[in-house]
């Protein structure tokens, strides 16, 4: 048998076939796709109506309302009902209310180890972390996907990138993303697969890998693959997943498969990282970045307010109040993460800081709703991009650090280094 990538298998399996070569350009069948309010039903249906076709498979379609939440403008009420319409209409699985997609999918048991799904979200590559071909596509692509339950895929090669040793306390897998923007680049992985792998990786729960995973875009990757192992079982059980087709121990890289490059770092090494306006690329330690006075700071988005995030940041804020001047918003991934976070007493902890709770959406990371920066605001917060103009005035300056840098510098005033701030862990 010829040595292969887990990029390569998942494909290969997809395609019907035993075996495929990066560059070759084939039909995969799709076991799922995902849709949200943004892209999904406003979009999709139209080209659906023109091409007078229905559903492949309304089983295999997944409908996640997260970017309008909670409809507070005039448009956004206005989506949203048009969103909930076509789910009653098509007759599609639909999370409505719920959370961030790239959240909601696994923790509802829709993705296992193998499959090839498609996402209407250019952060799709999140369900990489389960082992699962994710990628994300446009609206027209995602109407011949809805419409055919195929897609055509050219056969990526992989990047693999290795993280030796174990990460230090306060340092996260947030922390590991941006130094790879940094080192790498915003094309680093040059639309190919991105596979991370690892003792650092092994050792991560599923809500970190996640991060690893989603943020594989902001390297240029067109998926973020990590192989499933115990951790993950465990994980997509407890969601409900239905696991027992799964041959997921042969779902890894064989050690000899031929990969497009190799990094390998030392995690041992790695110290909490900023990202300066306006790029993840703009990254470095944090005790480096100048002492920035910020207005705001964000806990929110898929990368930056699920149930361990917010526990991070709990950490670092019990017991003190966020600085006169700031504003500290957070807006949990999920309702699932907020309820489990408020019977753990962690969003008790960060409302008695000054902390505002915001709806379980994208919010302002993707620059919708209410709370959108404003002129002149500098802003630290735990989501993936900072590009300008991006979560509200074009003069708003944001900085990207992990959910302890965010608590940190929302109790210290400026941008600051977290680990002085590590008191006590928070249990689970």
């Amino acid at each position: 048998m010829m040595a292969t990538t887990l990029a390569q298998k998942i494909v290969a399996r997809a395609a019907g076939l035993d075996h495929v070569t990066p560059g070759d350009v084939i039909t995969c069948q799709v076991d799922l796709a995902m849709i949200h309010d943004s892209g999904g039903p406003r979009r999709v249906e139209p080209i659906l109506q023109d091409l007078g076709v229905g559903l492949f498979d309304k089983d295999k379609v997944v409908l996640i309302s997260d970017h309008f939440v909670p409809g507070d403008t005039d448009e956004g009420a206005r989506i949203l009902e048009l969103t909930r319409q076509w789910a009653k209409q098509r007759q599609v699985t639909f999370h409505d209310g719920e959370g961030i997609c790239h959240v909601v999918l696994p923790e509802k048991g829709h993705l296992k180890p193998g499959m090839l799904v498609v996402g209407g979200d250019s952060h799709s590559p999140t369900g990489g972390a389960f082992g699962a071909y994710m990628f994300g596509v446009g609206a027209t692509e995602m109407a011949g996907v809805l419409a055919t339950g195929e897609i055509w895929l050219k056969v990526p090669q992989t990047i693999l990138i290795e993280w030796q040793n174990q990460l230090s306390r306060g340092v996260t897998a947030k922390d590991i993303m941006l130094a790879l923007c940094g080192k790498l680049g915003m094309d680093g992985g040059q639309y190919q697969a991105v596979e991370y792998t690892g003792e650092a990786i092994a050792a991560l729960s599923m809500q970190e890998r996640m991060t690893l995973s989603n943020m594989a875009a902001e390297l240029g990757g067109q998926a973020g693959l990590i192989g499933p192992d115990e951790t993950t079982l465990a994980f997509l059980k407890q969601a409900g997943a239905a696991l027992d087709d799964v041959d997921w121990r042969s779902l890894k890289t064989d050690a000899d498969a031929p990969l497009m490059a190799r990094h390998v770092f030392d995690a041992a090494t790695l110290t909490p990282q900023v990202a300066a306006p306006h790029s993840p690329a703009n990254s470095g330690p944090v005790n480096e970045a100048p002492k920035t006075n910020i207005q705001v700071a964000y806990l929110g988005a898929c990368t930056g307010a699920k149930y361990e995030d917010l526990r991070n940041a709990a950490a670092i804020i019990k017991g003190n109040r966020i600085a006169s001047g700031v504003e500290l918003l957070v807006a949990p991934s999920s309702v699932q993460d907020q309820t489990r976070a408020a019977n753990d007493g962690i969003i008790g902890i960060l409302e008695d800081a000054g902390a505002k709770i915001l709806p379980n959406a994208c919010g302002i990371c993707a620059g919708y709703g209410t709370h959108r920066l404003g002129e002149d605001v500098t802003c630290i917060s735990s989501t993936a991009r900072n590009f300008k103009g991006r979560m509200g005035a074009a003069s708003s300056q944001v900085w990207l650090g992990s959910p302890f840098t965010v608590a940190a510098s929302a109790v210290a005033g400026y941008i600051t280094d977290p680990r002085p701030f590590l008191k006590e862990e928070i249990a689970a």
